[in-house]
């Protein structure tokens, strides 16, 4: 099914990894990509933009760097990049230690001003605006609302009216076996006024090892009606490489996909918890428009 894949080469980050990546967005009038970047052997993360150079990919000079966050999404409202990560480790009131999404509203000089936060340990809440303003919000709760993980999603009018409340509130869609868990990480408007999402969807084998795939699942958010998921992509259609424990392997992270002219799309991807890169595949959204 995979035609071309490469792994993305990042320098000028004294040798740590970069991985869990987004998707190519514009961030003052450049072409950048949002990535994760920490030690092999910790978690303590901070998300950084890169620019293509001749050598790879570089921090873009100047742009912020959002330290103690991880797993970076991009999407836009109201024509402004929002930018959104995983906070961790944070205490809570309560004294527990977890992990928070916070989001982060581009201002018009290149810097950011956070907006929002997500629910207590809840990862994997995305946004799509819709052509009439609305945002679709997907939400992953786990426990007793959610098991592993499960996505679940709601509309609202305004970034104000997206409160732990109603993220919390959201019903959930049956995509996935109990013992599995699934977690939105992009979203597209199609052509047709539906939404494309693209996710993963992961499981344990018997020895412990964890097991993420790439795919896609269509929703009409008016009627709240959605196809079936569909895997992908997984680890071997890309590169081989290094991992950051063995349980990490067979490991890959959506980041987001971009939709070619030819029928095709690019996914973009973190490889085994350590790397990055991406795989062309025929466009999986195509057959939902």
């Amino acid at each position: 099914m995979a035609t071309t894949s490469e792994k993305l080469v990042f320098i000028g980050v004294d040798g740590r990894d970069v991985y869990n990546i987004s998707a190519p967005f514009t961030y003052l009038e450049q072409t950048v990509i949002a990535g994760r970047v920490e030690e092999r052997d910790e978690e303590l993360s901070e998300i950084v933009l890169f620019t293509e150079s001749a050598d790879g990919w570089i921090p873009v000079d100047g742009a912020p760097v959002f330290h103690g966050l991880q797993d970076p999404c991009a999407t836009n409202i109201g024509g402004k990049l929002l930018l959104g990560g995983v906070r961790f480790p944070i205490e809570f009131p309560n004294g527990e230690t977890g992990w928070q999404m916070e989001f982060y509203l581009e201002s018009g000089d290149g810097q950011f001003e956070k907006v929002l936060s997500g629910p207590p340990k809840m990862k994997d809440i995305r946004f799509v605006q819709q052509a009439n303003g609305s945002i679709v919000v997907f939400t992953r709760p786990q426990g007793d609302k959610g098991g592993r993980g499960k996505i679940g999603y709601f509309v609202a009018q305004s970034l104000e009216e997206i409160t732990h409340e109603r993220i919390n509130a959201a019903p959930l869609l049956d995509l996935c076996p109990e013992e599995e868990w699934v977690g939105a990480n992009e979203a597209h408007v199609l052509a047709n006024g539906k939404i494309g999402v693209l996710g993963h969807i992961a499981r344990f084998s018997h020895d412990g090892h964890r097991h993420y795939y790439s795919m896609v699942f269509c929703l009409d958010p008016v009627t709240g009606k959605y196809s079936p998921l569909e895997i992908i992509a997984k680890r071997e259609d890309f590169p081989a490489g290094v991992a950051k424990r063995p349980d990490l392997v067979d490991v890959i992270f959506s980041g987001g996909i971009r939709r070619l002219d030819d029928g095709m799309a690019r996914l973009y991807a973190g490889l085994s918890d350590a790397e990055a890169g991406y795989v062309d595949i025929p466009d999986p959204f195509l057959p939902f428009e």
